[in-house]
Parts: C-alpha cells; structure tokens; sequence
C-alpha cells in the first residue's frame, strides 16, 4: 500500500510540474501576443493620422511576398495589398495599397484612412456588387525579429467605388489564422483551412466555413465524407460546375522534441452543395493529364474557359538539421469540366541553354503524397542560371520546364491559336525566374506575375519584378517591370545588433525596406 501512495503521489507530482509548465508558456505566450497587439496598436496610431483619400503616381511597390492581388471587376486595374519582407535581419510587414492599370503599366499609390492593421498570409476576393468590393480575411503579423506571429481573424471590405475601408464584426467565424483559401461562391465567400503558429506550437485546420455577402453572418460547415487533412496553402477554386475543388497544399507534424516534418500534400477533393441548406459533401477525385510536381508555395488564378492555373512554388528536401528546395516556374492548368490537368508549354522558341538532370524532381517528392503519373510522362528539363552579388555570394537560379511531349501541351484554349502569335526567333526569353508565393492575376486572358521569392544558401531573395503572359496565345513571357537580385540589400544578423534587438527599428519609420521610398515601407521599420 505504501509503494503503491508513493507513486500515486509521484505521478500527482508530476502532472502538476507539467500543469506549472503549461500554465508558464500559455503566459508567456499571452505575453508575446499582448506585445504585438502593443506593436500593431502603434501601427494603427500612424494610420490614424490619415484623414483623406490621396492617389499618388508612384514607381512600382517594393519587394514583397505573401500579398493578395485581385482584379477590379469593372476597371482595368489590379489591386495589390499588404505582403511581407525581410532582410536578413528584420521583418517588414504591410497594409499598403497599390493599384496597377494594366492598359497604361502604371502604379498609384493608394491611402484611405482607416485601413485593416498590417498583414500578409491574409485572403482576399473580389465580388462585383456595388460598384466592386474587395473583402478581407485573416492573415498574420511578425513581429521585426520574425520570431513572434500574430494571427488575425477579422473581416474587412474594400469599397472600391467609394475608396473606403469598413469593417464588418459578426461572431461566429474562423479562429486567427493565416496560410487559409477563399473563394466567392454565389453569393457567399467560402474559407477552408490554414495554420496558427506561436512560438511554442502550431496547429493546421481543415475547417470549412461561409460568410453570406447578404445577412453579413459566419456559418460552420459540416460536410459529409472524407475530406482534406488539414493544411495550408492550398490551391482552391470554383468550378464550372459549381463545386469547390481543392488541390494540395502544406502542413507539418512534431515527429520528435523540436523536429517538425512537413508534407507536401498533392491530393484533390471536390467540396460540393447537396441541395439543401448548409448540405455539403467532400469526394476525393483522381484527374488524369499531366500533373504538378509536389510543392509548396504555389501561385494560383483563374484562367480563360474558367480553368485554374497553378504557376510556380517550391519542392523541399527536409534533414533533420536542414532545409534544402528546388524553386519552380513552371505553369500547369486544372480544367475541371475534364478533370484533368495540363502542363503549360510556350510556343516561343526556348533562348536559354538547357541541361537535362534526371529523376531530381522525382526525388524531390519522394516523401510527399504524389501519386504516380501516366506511363511516358515526359522528364522536366532544368535550366540553371548563376548570379554574383556584391558580396561574392553565388545565387543560383533554377528554373524546372515540361519537356515538349504528348501530355506537356498548351491548355484546350490555346490548341487552336494561330502560331503567327509566336515570339520571333532570336527574342530574349524574359520569363520570371522560378520562385514562390508571387502573386497572380488574370485579366482580359492575360497573366500577371508579380514578387514572390527564392533562397540562394541563407540568403532570402524577394522579389518585386512584373512579368505578363497572353494565356491565349501562349507564345512567350513579356517583362514589365524588371529586378536585379544583385541590387537587394542582405543583412547577415552578425553585421548590426542593434536593428535586431528589439521592436524599436520597427516603429521608427526611417529605414527603407528594400524598395523605392514611396513604396510603402517608410513606415514598416
């Protein structure tokens, strides 16, 4: 009886040391949170002070990841907003709005008082209704050492005819997150999954719900079926049909103490309405065709005859001590009235040497989910550029191509062009480099590119370069707005301890952010 107190007692003793540590990181997580809602509160302060709607002619917007660009449903015009950066040694994060006219290649910088806190990782849709409105979920703030988040869970519209900001509070509605998807269904918006991370855990959601652009209220869906894992960064859109299909996407499990292993999901699902109110079903699908290789990180848009185009991302090749990837801009196309998906192939004659390196992308998945491809899938074929900073660091840029093959064809829309459309012979190729999380937009059938990212070794190269591809001709990319990776300052965290010391650099506004002084950071610092 007494051995058998003692234990009992031991284990009490136990549980209660592992309640004290609990109870000791939720606080300290609490603090962490209090203090960057301290640091956006300044934020807000600063946007407080703007009274007035001011458009201003400027160059194009800094370097920048993570940000939403949509479409303006009446005007030529696309939207871009927030979107984050860093430097190597400071994290930079943005609630700046910029308009792109894609008739004249000019950017306006646009100020309206009022506008949600900073954020990248968020969503953004476009709907039509009064005059075009573009609404707001969610996203994350960084803290300048980029090692605090704070996720937001507020909704916020755009109005774009008034320019002004609202608000919209209803309870109900998904917990902060970033890293979710969302789409406008009838006359819905509909979120599905993304992540929460602090500085202890993280937690990846496959939750499902709608927001009625009518009653302005949340509804939780429960769909019947087998439905996605959770995850983020996914790819989601509207079908045709009037389903939801939902393609890949990212999340990572605690394998061991502080080892994490991530997934490269390349599974699909079709979510779909069953009739009556708030019925819904998850059914796994298997599309024949050409299929993307596993990454994560990829762009996504709607193309012409409503099929969805995927461009770009990254494969990572996890070790326990490190994190190696091969960066992609390659372009796919889901047409789901077929259920099946196409490799993009340009016309235009190829003006880079090649170099064929077998089997790397193949490996590249080895420990993802992708399901094996038809027989005779033609093999990619890399293409590797070499850039020399100031500094001497070599960056090498790898750019991964379908070879041309019976299933690696331009989508259904371009079988039929006219080859008159293609680029003259000799023309420099003026394709993006490969990179992940650019930001994409389809407008009058033709494709924008903007910023995104790649990594050379420890250094982070973000983009802020403006690519155009006609998705009807599919004949060869078109530089608008180009960037030289050499220009980009990189701070190695050994050049200065005062800039990454504390949040005070972050509030100081007089630092530049990578880009030109009119692009919106002057305040991110």
């Amino acid at each position: 009886m007494g051995k058998k107190g003692k234990k009992e007692k031991k284990g009490r003793g136990a549980e209660k040391t592992a309640a004290k540590m609990e109870k000791k990181a939720s606080k300290r997580s609490r603090k962490e949170e209090e203090d960057l809602e301290a640091l956006i509160a300044h934020f807000q302060t600063l946007d407080a002070k703007k009274t007035q709607v001011t458009e201003t002619p400027c160059p194009p917007p800094s370097p920048r990841l993570n940000a939403s660009l949509s479409v303006h449903p009446e005007k030529d015009e696309l939207i871009l907003f927030g979107g984050e950066y860093f430097n190597g040694q400071k994290t930079f994060v943005y609630n700046d709005l910029y308009v792109y006219n894609t008739r004249k290649n000019t950017w306006t910088s646009v100020d309206i008082p009022g506008p949600p806190p900073r954020r990248c990782a968020h969503q953004a849709v476009v709907v039509p209704q009064g005059g075009g409105q573009l609404w707001v979920f969610g996203g994350e703030f960084a803290s300048p050492d980029g090692e605090q988040f704070y996720h937001y869970r507020d909704l916020w519209v755009l109005h774009l005819a008034t320019r002004t900001w609202e608000q919209v509070r209803s309870t109900g509605g998904p917990s902060g997150r970033s890293g979710h998807r969302m789409v406008a269904w009838k006359r819905q918006l509909v979120l599905f999954g993304g992540f929460h991370e602090s500085t202890r855990d993280y937690i990846y959601y496959n939750d499902v719900y709608t927001f009625s652009l009518d009653s302005f209220t949340w509804s939780k869906l429960s769909p019947a079926g087998p439905g996605p894992t959770p995850r983020s960064g996914c790819l989601m859109t509207v079908t045709p049909q009037g389903s939801i299909a939902i393609y890949g996407g990212y999340s990572k499990q605690r394998v061991k103490k502080d080892v994490d292993r991530g997934t490269q999901h390349s599974d699909m699902f079709l979510l779909k309405s069953e009739g009556g109110e708030g019925k819904w079903v998850w059914t796994r699908i298997n599309p024949s065709g050409i299929k993307p290789t596993p990454r994560s990180g990829f762009s996504v848009a709607v193309a012409p005859n409503q099929q969805t185009l995927l461009f770009g991302g990254v494969c990572d090749e996890e070790e326990e001590e490190s994190l190696d990837g091969m960066f992609f801009n390659d372009l796919y196309f889901f047409d789901a009235t077929r259920n099946r998906w196409f490799a993009g192939q340009l016309k235009g004659p190829k003006a880079e040497k090649k170099k064929r390196r077998r089997g790397k992308a193949e490996e590249c998945g080895a420990g993802s989910e992708q399901e094996p491809g038809p027989a005779g899938a033609p093999e990619p074929v890399e293409v590797v550029k070499e850039v020399v900073t100031e500094d001497g660091t070599v960056v090498t840029i790898k750019q991964v191509l379908m070879s041309p093959g019976p299933g690696g064809r331009p989508p259904p829309e371009a079988e039929d062009e006219a080859e008159d459309g293609a680029s003259e012979p000799g023309c420099p190729s003026a394709e993006p480099c490969p990179r992940s999380s650019a930001m994409l937009a389809v407008r009058h059938g033709l494709l924008y590119v903007y910023g995104g990212m790649f990594e050379a070794g420890d250094r982070q190269v973000t983009l802020s370069d403006l690519h155009c591809l006609d998705l009807h001709k599919m004949d060869a990319w078109k530089t608008l707005v180009d960037m030289d990776p050499e220009t980009q300052e990189w701070l190695e965290e050994s050049d200065s301890e005062e800039d990454s010391s504390s949040s005070e650099g972050a509030a100081a506004g007089d630092e530049d952010s990578g880009g030109d002084e009119d692009s919106g950071g002057d305040e991110a610092d």
